[in-house]
């Protein structure tokens, strides 16, 4: 980024926004202290002792989602490409929320495990479980980084700080309460941040619909009216043919990419493990799919109208990169032009609150795992509980220290827009996941040796794509401008899992069926999937079918509108 650039992006904050951020870390540091008192125990820091209620656990599900994936990866692509990005919610996040609400977390909850590597461990032994819990731990890293990374930018453009101090700074911020409070101050922290993070974006949208002169004036402004149409998407995927565009938005995003993360991503399912019954388990998603269905009316709007207001942004839209700056700027460019002081405090506010929600959910999630799945497992057996809880902190403090150093890599490769990154690590990380546990779940004959073999095979097949869609070697047809090579990396990878995991499977030895009770499907009695419905559970409105209807259905009306 250029010298110009930097002085461009500083925002003129006042005393009074200095001290909207004083009195929030204030409490986000008090909730670290409290929930404290609360932890006797290593599931107590690690899964909340499943004690929280659905409301909870859905805020908090859906709030660790608005990281930087969200402010600062979202708000680009709507700048970038303009309504297509509601794909990444609608078709991209909603159905699998909804499955992994009904479908998936009575496996999760039933079986009691304490992380999802540890589900793989039961359903396919231990190769299987070390790949998964290694590679989780290592997107964990990567992702936690980039959150970071975003959460220095809007430090440096408040304060004036080197982008290496404040991501410093921010680290030790989330380092305190996370080690303090585990899981519970991440928890209530993250359903803090929810409503912090709509107060601050709200006002970039009212503020600037009306400043266009609201939707229609918005409309008649943007110069490209394809971006105003959530259809094909050419721009987005990168693929110019609008037939073959959609298929990979469908099957590459809405599938495996969707699936894939929202199904297998513990730093999400962990919010749904902490649920204080089977019930308040499964509506979990189903609660966390309402908001995130409208959340981006406050994301992606914004990228359309910095695309359209903001003279550097409009700039970048024509070709021009002079000004130096890039799509993830879009949220610094907006604050500085759009809101007065005080709502400038809540806005930056909101944008720390978002980051670093995004960051405790890396963070508590590699600490169970690393702690559970990995030291337990293979380095230290059988030691008492308090040992396992002080390497649960001590495993916080090392995920912070190495994702300072992810921080750096997510500078240097997330580029113009952050979302290319992002999107190339789930394609890495989570679709032949997805792969491996689907079928895994569905035939009972995959073996334990097609779980591991699958599951690396999809992985480097992933890695392969991204490595040859590169300009650099010159292969014309991978060569996709947009998220598109990561979307054909998802999908190939997930079709290579699973073919893979099938032949090996036909020469291979399967467990035995009595060892594949609560973990394969069709051996799981219906009772073993069931939630109570008396009690805390009782009323309609509790059914975790309709709430997923519901949200299906209102999905549709959207695309109906806006589509």
């Amino acid at each position: 980024m250029s010298v110009l650039a930097e002085a461009d992006l500083r925002l003129d904050a006042g005393p009074i926004d200095y001290a909207l951020l004083v009195i929030y870390f204030v409490v986000v540091l008090g909730i670290g202290v409290m929930a404290r008192r609360s932890v006797s125990s290593s599931l107590d820091f690690l899964l909340s002792g499943r004690s929280l209620p659905a409301w909870v656990t859905g805020l908090a599900f859906i709030s660790a989602n608005l990281g930087a994936l969200e402010l600062m990866g979202m708000t680009a692509n709507g700048a970038q490409y303009g309504m297509a990005t509601v794909h990444y919610y609608w078709i991209g996040a909603i159905p699998a929320m909804v499955f992994l609400g009904l479908v998936m977390m009575p496996f999760y909850y039933g079986s009691k495990v304490r992380s999802v590597p540890e589900f793989m461990l039961r359903r396919f032994g231990k190769p299987a479980h070390l790949v998964n819990a290694i590679s989780f731990a290592v997107a964990q890293i990567l992702i936690a980084g980039i959150n970071l990374f975003a959460l220095a930018v809007i430090i440096d453009a408040l304060l004036g700080w080197p982008l290496p101090v404040s991501i410093v700074v921010a680290a030790m911020v989330v380092l305190a309460y996370t080690a303090l409070g585990g899981l519970s101050a991440a928890i209530y922290n993250e359903v803090l941040q929810f409503f912090v993070i709509v107060a601050a974006l709200a006002p970039l949208t009212i503020v600037g619909l009306i400043k266009v002169g609201g939707w229609q004036g918005l409309v008649q402004k943007v110069t490209d009216q394809e971006q105003l149409s959530a259809w094909p998407a050419t721009e987005l995927t990168g693929i110019e043919s609008p037939v073959w565009s959609v298929v990979g938005l469908v099957f590459g995003l809405g599938f495996v990419l969707s699936f894939g993360y929202w199904t297998t991503n513990f730093a999400e399912v962990q919010r749904a493990m902490s649920a204080k019954s089977m019930s308040a388990a499964k509506r979990t998603p189903i609660i966390g799919a309402y908001p995130k269905a409208l959340i981006p009316a406050v994301i992606i709007i914004p990228g359309i109208i910095a695309a359209v207001i903001v003279p550097e942004m409009a700039q970048l839209k024509a070709g021009d990169t002079s000004s130096g700056v890039v799509y993830n700027n879009v949220l610094p460019l907006l604050m500085r032009d759009l809101l007065p002081n005080g709502i400038l405090g809540i806005a930056i506010t909101g944008l720390l609150a978002s980051f670093m929600a995004g960051v405790a959910a890396n963070v508590s999630s590699f600490n169970t795992v690393f702690t559970y799945d990995l030291w337990q497992d293979y380095v230290k057996k059988d030691r008492p509980d308090e040992y396992y809880l002080r390497v649960g902190r001590l495993a916080t403090v090392g995920a912070c220290v190495l994702a300072i150093g992810t921080a750096f890599i997510a500078a240097a490769l997330g580029g113009s827009n952050i979302m290319d990154y992002i999107q190339a690590l789930f394609s890495f990380f989570n679709a032949p996941l997805f792969a491996t546990f689907i079928v895994g779940m569905f035939w009972k004959r995959m073996t334990p040796t097609a779980g591991w073999v699958g599951l690396l095979a999809g992985t480097f097949t992933a890695m392969f794509i991204y490595a040859i869609s590169e300009p650099s070697f010159g292969i014309k047809w991978l060569e996709l401008p947009g998220q598109g090579a990561s979307f054909l990396g998802a999908g190939l990878a997930f079709v290579v899992d699973v073919v893979v995991s099938v032949a090996v499977s036909l020469v291979t030895r399967p467990k035995p069926d009595s060892e594949l009770v609560g973990l394969v499907y069709s051996l799981t009695p219906k009772e073993d999937r069931s939630h109570a419905t008396t009690g805390e559970d009782a009323g309609w409105y509790r059914s975790p079918a309709l709430l997923g209807g519901g949200v299906l259905a209102l999905t549709t009306v959207l695309y109906i509108i806006f589509g």
